[in-house]
């Protein structure tokens, strides 16, 4: 790794501390954060049933106007996880941060709140309008490629990392990180034909991503 190395002088020294103490803590703690709030604002969308409503119809009834934003919150909440075991796991390699990654993270945290409202709009209007799951899928593109951006730059060079990055490891996580961005972006074209083929892949993608794969068996060989 190409790290600046001390030649004695109290000038370097003081580069080299400089540039060691921008570590990621904060970064992956603030992000720790607002996934914590995000996932937690998902189910502020499931709402118990009226009491006029489970006294004309019975409450197992009435339980059934809640099935659309129960499922609407069981698949955000798998992508979100998704996300941030993607971006956990970039900090795997990723120990210090600068100005231009800090404002990267903030913009995917941005698209990563934003997510609880564009799952309302699934939850409620998925089935009638289109245009509810192309800003769903859209959110989503836009989330899976800042986290590809994230991963691009830090791994450009070596000045971020705690050891140099394999060629081959850099790739396989190049084309983890961009398969669920381009596969919500598909099902933006696709919805324009078949809103359940549409619905379909984005139930497909988390479920992908649960799985172990290649970069999981790496990161057990290290």
């Amino acid at each position: 790794m190409n790290q600046p190395i001390s030649d004695g002088t109290p000038e370097n020294d003081q580069r080299v501390h400089a540039f060691s103490a921008i570590t990621s803590v904060r970064i992956e703690t603030l992000t720790d954060g607002v996934f914590a709030i995000v996932v937690t604002l998902l189910v502020f969308d499931i709402r118990v049933p009226g009491a006029d409503l489970v006294a004309e119809r019975g409450l197992a009834e009435a339980l059934t106007s809640v099935i659309p934003n129960l499922l609407g919150y069981v698949l955000s909440f798998l992508i979100l996880g998704v996300l941030w075991v993607g971006h956990h796991n970039q900090f795997f390699y990723i120990r210090r941060t600068d100005r231009t990654l800090l404002w990267i993270n903030i913009f995917f945290m941005m698209a990563v709140a934003l997510l609880p409202f564009s799952a309302g709009l699934l939850a409620r209007y998925g089935t009638l309008d289109r245009l509810a799951l192309i800003l769903y899928d859209l959110n989503l593109t836009v989330a899976g490629l800042v986290l590809f951006v994230h991963w691009w730059y830090a791994t450009r060079d070596n000045h971020l990392l705690n050891q140099e990055i394999e060629p081959r490891v850099r790739r396989m996580v190049v084309v983890r990180v961009l398969i669920p961005p381009m596969l919500y972006a598909a099902a933006v074209l696709v919805s324009l034909l078949s809103l359940d083929i549409a619905l379909a892949i984005n139930v497909i993608v988390p479920l992908l991503y649960i799985l172990p794969n290649r970069v999981d068996a790496f990161f057990r060989r290290i």
